[in-house]
């Protein structure tokens, strides 16, 4: 074996390039992986869940037994709370011309 140690490197003759960005390169860098079976990865679609167009947040207290009559009134029918507070919010805007 020699006499140097197995893994040593010589940090005093590592230099620091700077990377070549030109569109050149670039083209060259993306035609060899193209060429190589490297496929982009623009275009992937989104994992996970979609986000809901409902993002407004209304914080309304109200009394105990009104609290339970809306939260029967969503389980009966199926639907959110805030699906009934939109309905409601709908009904007073037509009944009042807003």
């Amino acid at each position: 074996m020699s006499d140097g140690k197995a893994f040593n490197i010589d940090l005093g003759r590592l230099k620091s390039r700077e990377k070549d960005r030109s569109p050149q390169a670039i083209e060259k860098a993306e035609r060899a992986g193209e060429e190589l079976g490297f496929v982009a990865r623009d275009g992937q679609k989104r994992r996970g869940r979609k986000p809901s167009p409902r993002t407004g947040q209304v914080h309304a207290k109200v009394m105990p037994g009104i609290s339970e009559e809306i939260a029967n009134e969503a389980k009966r029918r199926g639907v959110q709370q805030g699906v009934l507070i939109e309905e409601a919010w709908e009904l007073y805007k037509n009944k009042s011309g807003i």
